[in-house]
């Protein structure tokens, strides 16, 4: 007998990892795929945090931490706020936590109810509505188009606000488009919200260090310090630091939420794993100068890419400002049909016809709630990206009408 809770039904596994797993399985079975799917850069961990790791388990220090984290690494976190984003927060206003992720569903578990309401800019990271599905929460998914960078205006945040409105989601840089907020247009949305004092913000930053821009970085909470007491910032080592396999993300925010999250956090994993621990503090305090490297290396694969695909007139796009995504509007191709004589009628079908014909596996816009798109991943090197892009264009000139 079944028994399935009812929060699972709106619950769908994330589309990402579902499709990195086919194209792994499709890989192992002897094909010739070159998978774009997974937000995970393909540098080494830097060998410091990899040595502070090594130290900490030749030291014997592998036992159960405080369940919000260590206070080392609580201090070296607060030190990052205070050093690049001009936010002071004391060690009872931080947690560390297996991962982001594990962060946004604990302050929601903790904050959201049976049809409280979390304003969700689409397109989005394809885990937020099912955090919200899985809190009891209804997400209000706002559409922000192409024209308009993919970035929410002050005017549709107005709109969509309601009395059960609970949280607003930023996501700057963004997965899936490497749109960045400017400071005009967060203080113009900080505006709308300090109308509304019961709307908290969730101001997702985990792509911060992945920018190609000269422009300062700037979150929320700094800009707007009437805001600070609602908001949660949240940040992480997996995608700066090349850490994701580490599972250590973190976040700031008011002692009332950060102690919620905390219990909550408690009857779960409790805390992040001593190691990882121990290596984001060395990430955190260490050398950060690699980044500019790292980040030309992911401007070129940006500029290769963005050059390959905007030869491809049924397809337009945005140069993205961060992270390592390019969101590619693909409305040319819906309607044609390949060789055999099938239909592409969605993005979907797009990826599909990649991934099972040219070996190319990427995202459907479908899965960030805004088709007809796809999003590749460049966080891969260079050769593999020219061939990925030559197929790309050999698969659409084949496409009929």
């Amino acid at each position: 007998m079944n028994s399935i809770s009812d929060r699972l039904k709106s619950v769908k596994p994330s589309s990402t990892l579902s499709l990195s797993q086919k194209a792994s399985e499709l890989k192992a079975q002897g094909h010739d795929i070159i998978s774009l799917t997974t937000g995970e850069l393909d540098f080494p961990t830097p060998s410091w945090i990899c040595e502070a790791a090594c130290q900490t388990m030749m030291q014997g220090d592998m036992k159960y931490t405080a369940v919000g984290g260590t206070p080392v690494l609580k201090q070296a976190i607060i030190e990052k706020f205070r050093r690049e984003n001009n936010l002071d927060y004391k060690p009872y206003e931080i947690i560390a936590s297996t991962g982001a992720k594990q962060s946004i569903f604990n302050a929601f578990l903790a904050t959201v109810g049976p049809n409280d309401e979390v304003i969700v800019p689409a397109p989005y990271w394809v885990s937020y509505l099912d955090i919200v599905y899985l809190t009891e929460g209804k997400p209000i998914i706002i559409d922000c188009s192409q024209e308009e960078q993919f970035k929410i205006s002050p005017q549709a945040l107005e709109k969509s606000i309601t009395p059960r409105t609970k949280w607003l989601i930023l996501n700057s840089p963004s997965n899936p488009t490497g749109a960045i907020y400017t400071n005009a247009e967060l203080e113009a949305i900080a505006e709308v919200l300090l109308k509304y004092p019961h709307v908290m913000v969730l101001s997702d930053d985990i792509y911060e260090h992945v920018r190609f821009n000269s422009e300062p970085f700037s979150t929320i909470a700094s800009l707007e310090p009437r805001l600070k007491v609602r908001t949660l910032t949240l940040n992480g080592v997996s995608k700066a630091y090349g850490m994701t396999g580490w599972r250590l993300g973190y976040a700031g925010g008011p002692q009332w939420l950060i102690q919620a999250m905390t219990s909550i956090q408690s009857h779960s994993t409790s805390s992040p794993s001593a190691i990882s621990q121990a290596a984001a503090v060395a990430a955190l305090n260490g050398p950060q100068t690699f980044l500019e490297e790292w980040n030309k290396t992911l401007q070129e694969r940006r500029n290769v890419v963005f050059n390959e695909m905007e030869q491809i007139k049924e397809f337009s796009c945005v140069l993205p400002e961060g992270a390592f995504y390019m969101y590619i509007n693909c409305q040319g191709v819906i309607g044609k049909s390949i060789l055999k004589g099938e239909i592409i009628n969605s993005d979907q079908d797009f990826a599909s016809y990649l991934l099972e014909t040219y070996g190319i596996a990427v995202v459907p816009g479908s899965a960030f709630g805004l088709s007809p798109y796809f999003r590749l991943s460049y966080a891969t090197d260079l050769p593999k990206l020219r061939i990925a892009c030559e197929r790309i264009k050999k698969a659409v000139s084949e496409l009929q009408m």
